[in-house]
C-alpha cells in the first residue's frame, strides 16, 4: 500500500525502500552498485574458476596472467594493451583468494554465521561499527578515489523572515490540511501502535480514488537537527541564510546546484525540511569523511568501511544498522566535516507515502490513512530506541486529539484549533478496482496493509447502495495480524461488510495466537488462509477473470503469497511451475493481479 504505513523509518531509511507501486524506483543507483553488483562480480570469481579449470590449460594461463601483471607493477607500467586487461582482472577479483575468504567470513557475519564456522562467531564478537578484526584490520585497502568537491557556501544573516515546507521545491501542489480526527486502532499492548488520522480536504481542490496513494511532506527530528548543529559547531548561526553556488574550480563534470536546497533558506530550515540527515550514508559519503578525522584509528575504520575489502563491515554495521550521519559523528569524534559536504552528500528528504484508507464516497470531504508508529533499536553506538522520521513525528503531532474510540471526532473533544500536515497527490496511482464491477475481487492485506481495501469496501458498499439492481462480483479478502484481541484492525467495520454482503469472503488468520483447549491450531499467515481455499481461488482467477490485489510487506509476505499462487496455479490448472509462473505473469500483464507493497 504505500506504506499504510509505508516503514517510515526512512530515518527508516534510506533506504530507500523498494516501494514496487509508487515509490520512485532509482535503477543504478549507487546503492544499487554497492549492494548487488560487487557482490556479484565477486562471486563471479568462484564461477570462473570453474568454467576454467574444466578446459586444459586455461587456469594456468589466467595464473600466468597475473604473474605478467604483478611483475610488470614492480618494473615499469603497464603497456596500454595491457592496461584493460589488468583493471578486468582486479574487478574480477581473479587473484588473491585469501582476500576472498576473509571477505567470505565477514558475509557470513551479516548473514547470521549460517556457515557455522567457530572465527565467525568470535569475530563478531569483537568488531563493531568503529572496530575491526583481522584479517581486514590488517588487509592493504582499495580505498575510492575522494568524490570532488563542488559547492561553495556561504552563510549570511539574514532578517527573521517566514518559513515554510510548501517553500520546498515540488513538482506537486502541496495542501495544508487539519486533522479531523486521530484514532488509536491497536490496544495498548500490541506489538506495534497502529493510528487512523482523518483529514478534512473539504476546502481543498485534492481529489482520490480509493486505492490511491498521496504524500504526507514530514520534517526531520528537531532534537537530531540540534544535535547534528552542535556536532558541527554551528549552534549559534541556525538562523543564518544558506548562499550556494558551483565552486570554479571543481572537477565534478556537470556539477549543478541540488534542486532539493531553495537558495536564501535558513540553515535550521535546509536541516529540518530539504534533507535526510538520517539517511544511510553511502560510500561517497565515507570516503569523503576520511578527509575531515584526524585520529588515525578512526581515519583507518572510516577507510576500511568505504572499501572494497570491507563490504562486508559496511553492511553489517553502516546499513543493517541503519547508521545515519549523526551516528557516524558521534563513533568518530574527531571527524569535523564542513557543512558543504554535507550539502552534496545528502540526499533530499523525500516526502513519505501512505495509502487512502476511505472513499469519498462514504466519506465526502475527508481523506483517512492508517500507519503504525515505526520504532526501532538503534545499536551504532549505544542501544537507542528511535522512531520513524514520518510516523514518530506524526504521532506527536496527532497526540492533542488522538482517541480511543471511532465514534468520537476532535471536535467533541475541545476547543483547540486543529493541528495541520501537508500533503500532496501522487502521480503513479494504479491501485484501483476493476472498471467492470462484476469482476471477482481477493484482496490480500495484513496488518496496515488493509488500508487500501478499507477504501475498497466503503466504495463497493455505497454503489451497491446507489445500485440496487447492479451485478457485483463477490469480494473476498484475507487479512492477518498479530492477536486476535490485540491488532485486529477494522474488525467491527469489517464484520459490518460481511453482514450486509458487501464482503462475500472474510478470511483472517493469527500468526501469534495459540489454539484454546483441543481446537486446532488456527491458520498463522495469508498465504495459508490462500492455499486453504486454493480451489476458490484458482477458479476466481483462471476461469472468472477475477483479479487479485497484494498490499504490504515486499520482503516477506508478498514473496510468499507469490509463491503459493504459483503453487495453486500448478497443482489446479496441472501445469509445471514453469507454466504456473508464465500464467501469473499474464495476469500481470492484464493487471489482474496488482501488488502495492514496500520494504
Amino acid at each position: 500500500m504505500t506504506r499504510a504505513m509505508r516503514m517510515t523509518a526512512w530515518g527508516k531509511s534510506s533506504v530507500l525502500p523498494l516501494h514496487i507501486s509508487s515509490q520512485p524506483l532509482f535503477l543504478l543507483h549507487e546503492s544499487f552498485l554497492e549492494l548487488v553488483v560487487e557482490p556479484w562480480v565477486d562471486g563471479l570469481w568462484a564461477a570462473l574458476t570453474k568454467h576454467f579449470t574444466s578446459s586444459r590449460g586455461k587456469a594456468e594461463r589466467i595464473g600466468a596472467l597475473r604473474v605478467a601483471l604483478d611483475a610488470s607493477q614492480r618494473m615499469d607500467p603497464l603497456k596500454p594493451e595491457l592496461l584493460h586487461i589488468e583493471s578486468q582482472v582486479e574487478l574480477l577479483r581473479l587473484g588473491d583468494p585469501r582476500r576472498r575468504d576473509s571477505e567470505a567470513r565477514g558475509q557470513n557475519a551479516v548473514d547470521g554465521g549460517r556457515s557455522g564456522a567457530p572465527v565467525v562467531e568470535s569475530e563478531s564478537k569483537s568488531s563493531s561499527l568503529t572496530r575491526s578484526e583481522p584479517p581486514l584490520s590488517q588487509a592493504a585497502l582499495s580505498i575510492p578515489a575522494a568524490p570532488p568537491e563542488y559547492l561553495h557556501v556561504r552563510l549570511q544573516e539574514c532578517p527573521g523572515q517566514e518559513e515554510s515546507q510548501a517553500s520546498v521545491t515540488s513538482v506537486d501542489p502541496i495542501f495544508q490540511v487539519p486533522i479531523s480526527k486521530a484514532v488509536q486502532l491497536t490496544t495498548n499492548d500490541a506489538v506495534k501502535t497502529t493510528l487512523l488520522v482523518e483529514l478534512d480536504i473539504s476546502k481543498t481542490d485534492f481529489s482520490y480514488q480509493p486505492g490511491d496513494a498521496f504524500n504526507v511532506i514530514c520534517p526531520n527530528s528537531d532534537s537530531e537537527v540540534q544535535n547534528l548543529l552542535q556536532r558541527l559547531q554551528l549552534t549559534d548561526r541556525r538562523e543564518h541564510c544558506v548562499h550556494l553556488k558551483i565552486k570554479e574550480d571543481t572537477k565534478k563534470k556537470g556539477a549543478a546546484l541540488p534542486p532539493h536546497l531553495p537558495d536564501g533558506r535558513s540553515l535550521q530550515f535546509i536541516l529540518t525540511w530539504c534533507l535526510e540527515i538520517r539517511a544511510v550514508p553511502k560510500k561517497a559519503l565515507l570516503r569523503a569523511l576520511v578527509d575531515h578525522t584526524s585520529d588515525g584509528q578512526e581515519k583507518r575504520r572510516l577507510q576500511e568501511l568505504c572499501s572494497r575489502e570491507g563490504a562486508a563491515d559496511y553492511n553489517r554495521f553502516v546499513r543493517d544498522e541503519r547508521a545515519g550521519l549523526l551516528d557516524l559523528l558521534l563513533a568518530f569524534p574527531s571527524c569535523r566535516p564542513p557543512l558543504r559536504l554535507l550539502l552534496e552528500h545528502l540526499p533530499k528528504l523525500q516526502p513519505r507515502p501512505y495509502s487512502c484508507a476511505s472513499s469519498n464516497l462514504s466519506h465526502p470531504g475527508k481523506l483517512r490513512f492508517i500507519f503504525n508508529i515505526v520504532e526501532f533499536l538503534s545499536h551504532t553506538t549505544k542501544e537507542v530506541l528511535r522512531k520513524g522520521v514520518c510516523t514518530g513525528w506524526l504521532a506527536a503531532v496527532v497526540a492533542p486529539v488522538l482517541r480511543p474510540d471511532m465514534r468520537v471526532s476532535r471536535a467533541e473533544g475541545g476547543k483547540a484549533p486543529a493541528p495541520e500536515i501537508s500533503i500532496s497527490p501522487r502521480t503513479t496511482n494504479f491501485f484501483h478496482l476493476p472498471s467492470d464491477s462484476s469482476a471477482p475481487v481477493i484482496m490480500v492485506g495484513p496488518g496496515t496493509g488493509i488500508a487500501p481495501f478499507i477504501g475498497f469496501l466503503q466504495h463497493r458498499e455505497k454503489l451497491q447502495e446507489q445500485h440496487p439492481d447492479g451485478h457485483f462480483g463477490a469480494m473476498w479478502l484475507f487479512f492477518g495480524c498479530r492477536h486476535k484481541d490485540r491488532d485486529y484492525l477494522f474488525r467491527e467495520e469489517l464484520r459490518r461488510f460481511h453482514q450486509r454482503g458487501v464482503l462475500t469472503h472474510l478470511k483472517v488468520s493469527f500468526s501469534r495466537d495459540a489454539p484454546v483447549g483441543e481446537e486446532e491450531a488456527p491458520v498463522k499467515y495469508v498465504q495459508d488462509n490462500i492455499r486453504l481455499h486454493s480451489e476458490q481461488v484458482a477458479r476466481l482467477l483462471l476461469h472468472e477473470r477475477g483479479c487479485i490485489y497484494v498490499c504490504g510487506d515486499a520482503k516477506n509476505m508478498a514473496k510468499d503469497v507469490s509463491d503459493t499462487l504459483v503453487e495453486i496455479i500448478s497443482k489446479q490448472a496441472g501445469v509445471e511451475k514453469l507454466e504456473a509462473l508464465k500464467m501469473l505473469a499474464t495476469l500481470k500483464e492484464e493487471k489482474r493481479y496488482l501488488q502495492d507493497i514496500w520494504s
